[in-house]
C-alpha cells in the first residue's frame, strides 16, 4: 500500500473533508471507502434492490464529489453527506414511473427459523410500503433520526412524517406478524 494512502487511512475524516474541499481527490476516496458501506445500506432498505441502491450511492458520491467545494462545515460532513443520499433518493422516485401500490405477501406465510430470512422479508415489506412511508421509517428506525429531523431532510411537516411512521409501521407489523410471538390478552402497543 502506497504511503499517501497508509497516511489518509489513519487521517481524520474532518481533515480529509477539508483535504477534499480543496481538490485532493485521494482523500476524498478515502471518504468514500469509509462511507460507502452505510450509503450503500441505507439506500438498499429505500430501494429494496442492491443494483439500484449501489447506483444511487455512486451518484451521491459522485454529487458530494461536485459539491463538497461549498461544504462550510467539514465537521458535519456525516450530516451532509445523509442530506445527499436522501436528495439522490428522492430524485430518483421523481423522475421514476414508480408504482404507489402494495405488494401483497402470501397468507400461507410461516416464520422461518434464521435471521437471513427475516431481513429478506423485512426488505421485501419494507419494499412494498409507498417511498415516502418507507423514507420515513428507513429514517427513523435504521437511521435512528429524530421526526423533526427527518422532517427537516426530507421537508416534509413533522406531523406528516409521523402519520407516514405510524401507517407504515403498522403495515410492517401485519405483514411481519408472523415474527411476533403472540401473547393472549396483551395488546400489541407502538413505539
Amino acid at each position: 500500500m502506497p504511503l499517501q494512502s497508509r497516511l489518509l487511512e489513519n487521517t481524520a475524516e474532518v481533515s480529509l473533508v477539508r483535504l477534499a474541499r480543496k481538490g485532493d481527490r485521494q482523500a476524498f476516496g478515502e471518504l468514500v471507502r469509509r462511507r460507502q458501506s452505510w450509503i450503500r445500506n441505507l439506500m438498499r432498505r429505500l430501494c429494496g434492490d442492491p443494483v439500484l441502491a449501489d447506483d444511487l450511492s455512486q451518484q451521491a458520491f459522485v454529487q458530494a464529489w461536485h459539491a463538497i467545494a461549498a461544504l462550510r462545515e467539514p465537521e458535519r460532513f456525516l450530516a451532509w453527506m445523509k442530506r445527499l443520499a436522501i436528495n439522490t433518493w428522492l430524485q430518483h422516485l421523481r423522475k421514476s414511473d414508480v408504482m404507489d401500490g402494495v405488494a401483497e405477501l402470501d397468507a400461507d406465510f410461516q416464520a422461518p427459523a434464521d435471521e437471513v430470512t427475516m431481513r429478506i422479508d423485512l426488505d421485501q415489506a419494507l419494499a412494498s410500503l409507498p417511498e415516502i412511508a418507507r423514507l420515513c421509517i428507513v429514517l427513523s428506525y435504521h437511521e435512528r433520526m429524530t421526526h423533526p429531523e427527518i422532517a427537516a431532510l426530507s421537508e416534509l411537516p413533522v406531523g406528516t412524517v409521523k402519520s407516514h411512521i405510524r401507517r407504515g409501521t403498522g403495515r410492517l407489523r401485519e405483514l411481519l406478524g408472523v415474527y411476533r410471538p403472540q401473547q393472549p390478552g396483551k395488546p400489541d402497543h407502538d413505539r
